[in-house]
This record gives C-alpha cells, sequence and structure tokens, in this order.
C-alpha cells in the first residue's frame, strides 16, 4: 500500500497547525486512517518520505515520526524541497505498507 502526498489539510478547510511538528501529527493521523482504510496499521509501515520545505524542523517532524513509528522503524528518508502547493505547509509525508492480501 502506498499512501503518498500527506500534508496537513484540516477538515472543513482549517488552517494547518502553524509548526512542522504540528503538521507532521496531523499527516500522520491522514496516514494511519489511509492505512485503517486498507486493513492495515502504523505497524505495516516499512518506508516513509518526508518532505520539509526547511531543514531546521527536521528535528520537530522527527519527533512527530518517532512518536509514531518507535517500535515499527521503517526505512526512512528526509528530503528538503522548495515548496508546496499550499505555502502554508511545511511537511508532507509519504508512507509505504506491507499488508496482506
Amino acid at each position: 500500500m502506498f499512501v503518498a502526498g500527506t500534508c496537513a489539510v484540516m477538515p472543513a478547510g482549517g488552517d494547518p497547525p502553524p509548526d512542522a511538528y504540528g503538521q507532521a501529527k496531523r499527516c500522520f493521523e491522514i496516514i494511519g486512517a489511509a492505512l485503517a482504510e486498507a486493513g492495515a496499521t502504523e505497524r505495516d509501515v516499512v518506508r516513509t518520505r518526508v518532505f520539509l520545505r526547511d531543514v531546521a524542523d527536521a528535528d520537530e517532524v522527527g519527533r512527530a515520526h518517532g512518536e509514531v513509528f518507535r517500535d515499527v522503524r521503517p526505512a526512512s528518508t528526509m528530503i528538503v524541497v522548495t515548496g508546496f502547493l499550499d505555502p502554508r505547509w511545511v511537511v508532507e509525508i509519504e508512507a509505504d505498507a506491507l499488508v496482506a492480501g
């Protein structure tokens, strides 16, 4: 299963959290919901890719990543990009999971 391009999209079009940690937490909520729809959990994730607008946010996003995947420890990559479709977004996260079919 591939969960791609997850940003801090908020219910009813609300503003995303202003900080990288809050946005990453929202991304992981969305990823968790997508995994659940496929009958999977965060424990099935084998790889993540994190795209950052600013390398200075790496520690805060890494903290959120660690809270979700502390015991799973998927392969992970962080990449700095120039921006996202919505200028309020500071992080985008993708997750790949192995799900028994």
